[in-house]
């Protein structure tokens, strides 16, 4: 392993080992974009490497976990180090980041967006273009420790494009000592002229095998937690092989927390998978009923998983993510129409690409399944 660069046990995923190895921490660019199924540990991985990037200990491996860099990072007190991401996304952060209300400082964000189905305040899911011209704003004032000053941004698609105009200027210019460490779950989403101005970095989801044990590890640290291996299985089958997603999908069902939002997503998530499951029989206004509170992007995301499997059987292939639902694939697919399932598809995809847009959740879900009931008629 790259004695530059330390990771301790756990902190971040091993598959990611390789990606690690390749970074020369000596002669660092001023932004990286690392790009990869969401779910599969990169957040996590880029936390650490702005930790490692901030650490002021003399010796490596870095981070050393002993300076006074070091400790104010643990603490979510490192005044050169911003984090830019929604408030959907805060738990991923140091433990404190995010305690107080204030506006970008030391990394301390509000966030505004909105969602059309309900008074309730919910938590957003954008990165306001009035933070990041803060943020920017900052960097011209010299680092406070006289080292790097590190801005991680995540999700990097969620920015809207004035919000990714602003950041772009930035990045054509950086200033002195600056470092973007820039995600993305999705890289086609992200504007041309920023990637090019970045040095791309793939995170990889894990071989089937190691992504099993290293879930295994994790779950044993759960007091009171039992999950069985069919289970693991096919909620791994669910997340498309992304351990973290895998993780907090069984910790979320292990707390049976009927308010959190992830434990919302994945009962609906069932919801609609029954009803999908009927094919033309579906009853589409109940089923939206049913769902609408649940996270859109998590829905849209099991609609998207659901159509696949159901192409794959429909050309004499096997399902991915649903392979339970194998003979619920082989008797809709008797009735599919192809034309139909295609354009099903296309405005699956169309819908993902403005997910987070605060149009009402309900209606956008009649809409789609609506559509999907007429993929099974002539």
């Amino acid at each position: 392993m790259n004695q530059l660069f330390h990771s301790e046990k756990n902190q971040t995923a091993p598959w990611l080992d390789s990606l690690r190895e390749s970074l020369d921490l000596h002669n660092f660019p001023s932004a990286v974009l690392i790009h990869g199924q969401a779910g599969i540990g990169k957040f996590q991985f880029a936390v650490e490497l702005a930790k490692t990037l901030l650490c002021e200990g003399l010796d490596a491996p870095k981070p050393c976990k002993q300076c006074e860099a070091c400790h104010w990072f643990d603490s979510a007190n490192h005044p050169d180090f911003i984090a830019l991401v929604p408030e959907t996304h805060r738990k991923l952060l140091p433990h404190a980041l995010y305690e107080s209300d204030e506006a970008v400082k030391k990394g301390k964000l509000t966030f505004d967006d909105g969602d059309g189905d309900s008074g309730e305040k919910k938590e957003k899911k954008n990165i306001a273009i009035e933070e990041i011209r803060k943020a920017i704003e900052h960097l011209s004032i010299g680092s406070h420790r006289g080292g790097n000053r590190v801005i991680l941004i995540y999700p990097l698609e969620s920015l809207r494009h004035d919000s990714a105009n602003t950041l772009l200027k930035s990045l054509e210019e950086p200033p002195p000592n600056t470092i973007f460490i820039l995600l993305a779950d999705r890289l086609d989403r992200v504007i041309p002229t920023i990637r090019s101005r970045c040095r791309l970095l793939a995170a990889s989801r894990p071989d089937r095998s190691i992504g099993i044990q290293w879930l295994q590890s994790q779950l044993e640290n759960i007091s009171g937690a039992k999950f069985n291996a069919s289970d693991i299985d096919s909620i791994y089958d669910e997340q498309g092989g992304a351990p973290y997603a895998v993780l907090d999908s069984l910790v979320a069902r292990h707390n049976q927390d009927d308010k959190d939002e992830l434990t919302i997503s994945i009962q609906a998530s069932r919801i609609l998978l029954q009803s999908m499951s009927l094919g033309a029989r579906i009853q589409w206004l109940e089923a939206a009923e049913k769902i609408h509170k649940a996270q859109f992007s998590v829905l849209l995301a099991t609609m998207q998983r659901w159509t696949s499997d159901l192409q794959a059987v429909t050309q004499g292939g096997i399902p991915r993510y649903y392979p339970k639902h194998l003979e619920a694939f082989k008797s809709l697919a008797q009735h599919v129409r192809i034309p139909k399932l295609l354009q099903f598809w296309k405005s699956l995809v169309q819908y993902r690409r403005h997910e987070n847009h605060p149009l009402a959740t309900r209606v956008q879900l009649e809409a789609l399944l609506s559509l999907y009931q007429q993929v099974f008629e002539g």
